[in-house]
Formats: C-alpha cells, structure tokens, sequence
C-alpha cells in the first residue's frame, strides 16, 4: 500500500494551479475536465505519481469558496533550505505565515505558507 493523492478543493482553479506550480515547483501531471459532474481535477506532484504521491485540485464549477474546516492541518513539503525557499515565496508573492526558524519544541527548521484558497502548507527543513 502507498499513499496516492490528498485532495482539496479549490474555489479557482487557473490561480491554485500557478501557485502549486509557479510558486511550490510542483509539475501539472494531468487534468480533466467532467461536465456531467459539473467538476475538473487537477493532480499536480514532484514526479510521476507511479512512484510519487500528489495533490488532487478539485473545482467544482458552481462553488467559489470554500472554509478550510477546523479538522485540516496542513500539508508538509521537504526543502533544501527553508529560508531561501520561503525568500522564494514571498519573491513570487506567495504569503508567509510563520517564518522560517527552529519549530517551538525542537530544532529542526520549519515555516509555513497558505495558498490562495487558505490551505496551510508547512516547509520542512531536509534532515542531515
């Protein structure tokens, strides 16, 4: 068994998919477009997804928005280096949430970044 794919629902499509490409680095992998379902999915990843887990963008046509829900954490990516990832970022406009710096309980270095539908991504320091 592996991990396939996190799904999340977007409000825009076009805008999510340019920041988890642009601003993330991620690779749009494949979309499709269900117009009896009213829907698209977008799986976007780091490498193809025999081999690599991704994220499922889901639009649905009539919904805009969408609250986050106090149940969703965030999602977690592995960086070289969380201060010049999160420099990057905030370069291509993306939004810092907290810095990067030692986590609270510990040393390893983390930051965290929200996408433009609210979603909390954590960037994690590479482990020596």
């Amino acid at each position: 068994m592996r991990l396939l794919h996190t799904m999340l629902r977007v409000g825009h499509l076009q805008r999510s998919i340019d920041f988890y490409t642009t601003v993330l680095g991620m690779t749009l992998l494949r979309q499709k477009e269900y117009p009896k379902g009213r829907f698209t999915l977008a799986f976007l990843g780091y490498g193809d997804e025999k081999e690599n887990t991704a994220i499922e963008l889901t639009h649905n046509w009539d919904t805009e928005s969408y609250e986050v829900g106090t149940g969703f954490g965030h999602l977690a990516i592995e960086v070289d280096d969380v201060y010049l990832a999160t420099e990057k970022i905030r370069e291509q406009g993306g939004e810092i949430i907290r810095d990067a710096g030692p986590m609270n309980a510990g040393t390893t270095i983390i930051a965290f970044v929200k996408d433009p539908d609210g979603y909390e991504i954590e960037l994690i320091g590479v482990k020596d």
